[in-house]
């Protein structure tokens, strides 16, 4: 017995929601790094404050992917709950976070907003491959990326459109804007409308359904904790002494504070995993640490080989989100004072940049990936694009016309379709069903770790290298994406 297909409506219900999502993303993204030098935090810190969006996917994904695998509330189902929940307390960070009155709310309500919209994202990934054929996985994951698209297009021109139609873009003495305000707070009305859509206008297969199209239930799945249970304690040994190291490392040399959280991170995980390993061997296999625990370690081939590849495209990505704001408004306004006018034309300018790069994202989508992969095949597809976004990063070494800076964003937002739908075309159909949630949200980690690595290394390298110089951070990024491209290579094609 198979699915029922789902015709264009159904597959605009199942991801519409995503389009107010990204709109809560692309205002984070373009607006925080604004936010937090308009309340008088420094350049070279600001990847500190940044932690906070990684840090909380990395701890939130994985458990909602758990708990969503092994969820069902009657009418709201299996993945609809965590939408919603994830919908109201993010759209409430969204109104809140503009009135912050100091720099250090801002940092607490951007923990708050990122994970709120963690527990939206990472279910929506699952969603699709649960409502959905196998042979239409590409087509829901295209359309998706579309209104991934659409929506970040709508979150960074809104601080534009609202100076164009006279609202205050400056304050006297410094402080949040009026036309970030405003952004913040429509945005949120529409993510949850938006949320709203999508849980009102699906119904879930129910488990008894799932179990009828041959979907094994995620809790009679027991491998990967027999597996865990066989595991020696020594590998997760090595990632404790590498956390105390790291931060032998850091004390040493006097690095920058926030490169202790790499140190913890790996001693975390090593902890965790002893831990993890003892009760699986005692038998104790029914709780949650274990099952993400094993899981993780005992992930699909496919997706190990796709970790790299998103592990540096990722980290381009992020450089980007942290960077372009004073990059532009540095080098192509003339301008590093963010109170001054010119800086914020600047930030201005970024949220159209950021526009574009999306708005070509969701074209390529719709109309160039599918036809590439058809004819090349979904990695060769992939690859090509991750090497356009090279390219537009490259470009900004040498562009100093902000009219021009929107040919580099054409590169990236080619590149952005393709992380956003091929990684997830290529593992739907080759993963468990039944642990779809789970194996999407640690797949997510590696979003998440170059991320941190970003966060906490890069505010290092530009205060010791290049402390008035942000540009070279978009060379980092070009020569990333460059090796995300090279990655893909060792990444089979599908059958």
């Amino acid at each position: 017995m198979e699915k029922p297909r789902q015709g264009f409506w159904g597959l605009w219900n199942i991801s519409f929601g995503f389009f107010g999502i990204q709109i809560g993303f692309a205002l984070q993204n373009a607006n925080m790094s604004r936010i937090f030098q308009s309340l008088g935090e420094s350049l070279d810190n600001l990847t500190a404050l940044w932690i906070a969006a990684p840090l909380t996917g990395l701890l939130v994904q994985p458990i909602i992917g758990h708990m969503s695998d092994r969820t069902w509330l009657g009418k709201l189902g299996r993945r609809r709950p965590y939408f919603l929940a994830g919908a109201i307390m993010a759209s409430l960070a969204l109104f809140v976070m503009p009135l912050a009155p100091a720099l250090w709310f801002a940092a607490v309500m951007l923990w708050i907003l990122d994970a709120s919209i963690n527990v939206s994202m990472e279910p929506f990934r699952a969603f699709v491959g649960d409502m959905l054929r196998k042979d239409q996985h590409t087509a829901g994951y295209s359309l998706q990326t579309a209104f991934i698209g659409a929506g970040a297009v709508v979150g960074s021109i809104f601080p534009w459109v609202l100076d164009h139609l006279g609202v205050a873009n400056e304050v006297a003495g410094g402080g949040i804007p009026d036309t970030v305000k405003y952004s913040f707070w429509f945005g949120g009305l529409i993510y949850l409308l938006s949320v709203l859509w999508t849980v009102f206008s699906t119904t879930e297969f129910s488990p008894e359904e799932l179990r009828a199209f041959g979907q094994e239930d995620a809790e009679g799945d027991d491998s990967t904790i027999r597996a865990l249970a066989a595991r020696s304690s020594n590998s997760a040994l090595i990632w404790v002494v590498l956390g105390f190291a790291v931060a032998a490392v850091v004390a040493y040399e006097d690095l920058e504070k926030e490169v202790y959280l790499l140190g913890a991170l790996m001693a975390g995980y090593g902890l965790a995993s002893l831990v993890a390993i003892q009760l699986a061997k005692g038998g104790r296999s029914n709780n949650m640490l274990s099952h993400i625990v094993g899981d993780f370690s005992g992930m699909p081939e496919i997706m190990k080989k796709l970790a790299l590849a998103q592990f540096f495209s990722w980290s381009a990505l992020f450089i980007m989100w942290i960077y372009t704001t004073p990059v532009v408004a540095q080098y192509v306004f003339g301008s590093s004072d963010p109170a001054s006018a010119a800086y914020n034309e600047g930030g201005n300018w970024v949220g159209i940049l950021f526009a574009v790069y999306n708005g070509v994202a969701a074209l390529a989508a719709l109309f160039l990936l599918p036809k590439l992969a058809a004819r090349f095949g979904k990695v060769k597809t992939h690859m090509a694009c991750l090497l356009a976004g090279s390219a537009g990063f490259a470009a900004f070494l040498f562009i100093r016309d902000p009219q021009m800076l929107l040919l580099a964003e054409i590169g990236i937002g080619i590149a952005w379709a393709s992380i956003l739908a091929m990684p997830y075309a290529i593992l739907a159909s080759s993963l468990p069903q039944g642990k779809l949630g789970i194996y999407m949200g640690l797949f997510n980690v590696f979003i998440v770790v170059p991320q941190l690595l970003v966060a906490t290394v890069m505010g290092t390298i530009l205060k010791a290298f290049f402390p008035t110089e942000p540009i070279w951070t978009m060379a980092f990024a070009a020569v990333v994406m460059a090796l995300a491209a090279l990655a893909t290579l060792r990444v089979k094609e599908p059958a």
